[in-house]
């Protein structure tokens, strides 16, 4: 089963051609990377998965939801209930703890819980981290608590924006092997990326160029190009 459909859309900012036309779909337990040069529109095509904008012209449905007829508050609940979105510069609020930060997410879905919220840093390995403000983890730890954050809600669709972009070899490793956990468990992934690297662990990789999907291939083609 399509948890995402993509078809002929477009976006446009003013005589800017982001997307050009592009049909994708993405299946159920999935992990796609989305590829490319900076603007090729991958932060378009993020967008506009995340309910963040709308396409200009086209269909999106997502989880049989089509998007192009929500209102902004209707985008927002679906990014709310459906999406969990991990973000390259975290998105912290610096002067709550860990735990707090990924309460908060609960608050605005459901009911605060926080023994399941300190299970969720307990998962990705900051359960005795839980009490410390932002700046006083490293980059690893506050991406692994923004992870937590995505996921405390069980979302349909994990939306990874260059999730390893501000970390070291060492932490990137730490969270590609959390985002295999998760995949093995059955989660829906698509990860935006410059890094081949990081593109390769993906079951498939589509490459943007000016707007277009210019090409598609299997992590496992990417991996041994690179």
């Amino acid at each position: 089963m399509n948890i995402l459909e993509l078809k002929d859309v477009s976006m446009t900012y003013g005589s800017v051609k982001a997307l050009q036309h592009v049909d994708l779909t993405v299946k159920e337990g999935e992990w796609l990377a989305i590829m490319g040069p900076s603007g090729s529109g991958k932060t378009t095509m993020m967008n506009i998965v995340g309910c963040m904008d709308k396409a200009s012209n086209g269909s999106v449905l997502l989880d049989g939801e089509e998007l192009s007829r929500q209102t902004s508050k209707g985008l927002t609940a679906i990014r709310r209930d459906k999406i969990g979105l991990i973000f390259q510069q975290f998105h912290l609020v610096p002067y709550l703890t860990a735990l707090e930060n990924v309460v908060i997410a609960q608050y605005y879905h459901s009911l605060p819980d926080e023994q399941e919220a300190l299970e969720a840093l307990e998962n990705v390995g900051l359960g005795d981290r839980a009490k410390h403000l932002p700046s006083q983890l490293s980059g690893g730890e506050q991406q692994r608590v923004c992870i937590a954050r995505a996921l405390i809600n069980c979302p349909k669709l994990i939306l990874a924006d260059e999730p390893t972009g501000n970390l070291d070899e060492a932490n990137e490793k730490l969270v590609m092997q959390i985002l295999h956990r998760l995949h093995d468990a059955g989660s829906t992934i698509i990860v935006v990326t410059h890094s081949p690297e990081v593109g390769a662990h993906a079951e498939r990789v589509i490459v943007l160029e000016h707007g277009k999907i210019a090409r598609m291939t299997s992590g496992t083609e990417l991996h041994k190009s690179a």
